[in-house]
């Protein structure tokens, strides 16, 4: 009851702020037509969209920028989206991206009065935040949601997903057939290469999402690591937990589960070295396997935090693969690969020293995550 009281609050702070505009009804352009968002909503959007907000959903400013191969449209994205853009990749290839307003957003939270100085002509937000829908459509914003969940973590899917949406609102950049091929091909090769593998020979993979002092979060059988660790043949040692999202664990469950691989996702400012060297807190990871094997990687940082579903989600899932079991992958060469996925797919060039910078991220990318 007390949350519904704070967003009636806030939809009635808005209907104050704007008279003109009235209360829950987005104002009908002319040249304009209905889309259906993932959240199921019928969203009224103009034929000429010049100007887009990202909200919550960090990933898309790094989805929109290579769909459109420019950032000249994104006016305003979350801070955690601008933090990987000039940590990685996406700021050094498109510098303009960096311009983009931050102010408006604290946390999940926005700032309507903020977000109405952009003046934009679509708003994008997660459709698993659906109280921040109901603010953005009240003060009468076009306000379309993605989700990042509703197809089982499954990131091949999701992503489809996202890019089959966007070429619905922006049919003349539309990629839909394009990616979906090319994914679905990555796929099936993965597949077809560790479909015979036994048992015994599969990795035992542990997803270490955040860590600090303070946290140990993984994934269950209900976020992200658990869907690739399938996708590429390997055990999600934490399987057993089935909270949605991220799961906090402590050493003696890691010491229990004893993984032979360990995956450092981006939301962190861990790096392989700081377990190797018991550099965090009090923990003792000697007597892990994959700590005494030097098997933990780094996730990848190309466009976004390759954890979650992006343009470079084709290319994690290779890699991966060939982390996890290099003499089955032993003739790809992830660098080649990824300049040939964003040539053939979206019409980018990389340089050699770019796409090798995909695979070499640093720590700093992880701050503003809790660590």
């Amino acid at each position: 009851m007390k949350k519904f009281t704070k967003i009636l609050a806030a939809i009635l702070a808005v209907c104050t702020m704007l008279p003109l505009i009235g209360c829950g009804v987005a104002p009908v352009q002319s040249g304009s037509r209905t889309i259906t968002d993932h959240a199921g909503n019928e969203v009224r959007i103009p034929d000429e969209i010049d100007s887009v907000v990202c909200t919550d959903l960090l990933p898309l400013p790094s989805v929109l920028t290579v769909f459109f191969d420019s950032a000249e449209k994104i006016k305003g994205i979350a801070p955690n989206s601008m933090t990987a853009a000039k940590n990685g990749l996406l700021g050094e290839i498109y510098p303009e991206i960096l311009e983009a307003e931050t102010g408006f957003m604290s946390g999940s939270s926005v700032n309507v009065e903020e977000l109405m100085k952009l003046e934009p002509d679509v708003v994008f937000y997660s459709a698993s935040n659906p109280d921040l829908g109901t603010v953005l459509t009240a003060a009468g914003f076009n306000a379309v949601a993605l989700s990042v969940n509703k197809w089982g973590y499954n990131t091949i899917e999701t992503l489809n997903n996202w890019i089959s949406l966007l070429s619905q609102i922006f049919p003349d950049n539309d990629k839909t057939e394009i990616v979906a091929k090319y994914s679905e091909e990555t796929y099936n090769l993965v597949q077809e290469r560790v479909a015979g593998l036994a048992d015994e020979d599969r990795q035992r993979a542990f997803f270490l999402f955040k860590y600090d002092e303070t946290m140990l979060q993984t994934s269950g059988s209900s976020f992200f690591g658990h869907w690739w660790a399938e996708a590429i043949g390997a055990v999600n040692v934490a399987a057993e937990l089935t909270s949605d999202n991220a799961v906090a664990v402590n050493m003696e469950q890691v010491y229990d589960w004893n993984p032979s691989l360990i995956f450092i996702t981006n939301f962190t400012s861990a790096m392989p070295e700081d377990l190797a060297n018991n550099a965090i807190g009090s923990d003792n990871w000697g007597a892990v396997d994959a700590v005494i094997n030097g098997n933990v990687h780094k996730m990848p940082l190309g466009m976004y935090r390759s954890y979650t579903p992006g343009v470079d989600t084709p290319i994690t899932l290779l890699w991966l693969a060939k982390t996890a079991y290099p003499e089955l992958f032993a003739d790809i060469d992830i660098t080649a690969k990824t300049i040939e996925y964003y040539n053939e797919v979206f019409g980018i060039t990389l340089t050699e020293e770019q796409a090798a910078s995909i695979f070499a991220p640093s720590a700093s990318v992880g701050k503003g995550f809790g660590n």
